[in-house]
């Protein structure tokens, strides 16, 4: 078979590209040198964060400059309001129901803001005992007389509970060694006790 050749010559070889210039300029010289393992990067971090100023002081809580708004007694709990058929009937309006343990919060908390006392139920000052209290508590609307007696029970388990029996809450209350804040941690165990049990 006879030869032909291809009157068309081959194409010449094509030429690499230049490479352009980057353009933030060259590349800046790294001190510690990649490696493939990446620990070259991990020392170039390192080293990084050993150069920076070490801080002055631990920062310590935001505090507030304005101060804290004072919050009443009873917070948490709504105002009892009287209904327009109380308003009729000349009546008070309904206790807002609570239990045991918040009438112990409660009245924990009453003796925080007005002042703890012995030896009476109240003062000119508005003192109150651990009754006067638990009797301000009623008096401002929250729970009903069987709810006090509820709590006065848990009192009293808890007193016998931890070896310091009484005849009675109040006789704890005035004895002279009780301190105020022997009261407020009987209202709160109290308190606890009565949540654990439901009441």
């Amino acid at each position: 078979m006879p030869r032909t050749t291809d009157p068309t010559p081959p194409p010449p070889p094509a030429r690499p590209h230049p490479l352009r210039p980057h353009p933030l300029g060259p590349f800046p010289f790294h001190p510690f040198p990649l490696r493939s393992d990446g620990s070259g990067l991990v020392a170039e971090i390192e080293a990084y964060l050993a150069s920076l100023p070490a801080p002055a002081s631990a920062p310590g809580p935001y505090v507030c400059p304005y101060g804290r708004t004072v919050r009443p007694w009873s917070a948490g709990h709504p105002e009892p309001r009287a209904t327009l058929l109380d308003r009729v009937l000349r009546r008070p309006a309904r206790p807002v129901p609570v239990t045991a343990a918040d009438h112990l919060r409660l009245a924990s908390r009453y003796i925080g803001v007005h002042g703890w006392l012995q030896g009476a139920m109240w003062d000119e000052g508005g003192r109150v005992c651990l009754l006067g209290a638990q009797a301000a508590v009623l008096a401002h609307g929250y729970g009903t007389p069987a709810t006090v007696r509820a709590a006065r029970v848990q009192l009293m388990e808890v007193l016998h509970g931890t070896g310091r029996p009484a005849r009675s809450p109040d006789e704890f209350n005035d004895r002279p060694t009780t301190r105020e804040g022997d009261v407020h941690l009987l209202l709160d165990r109290a308190a606890a006790r009565a949540a654990r049990l439901g009441l």
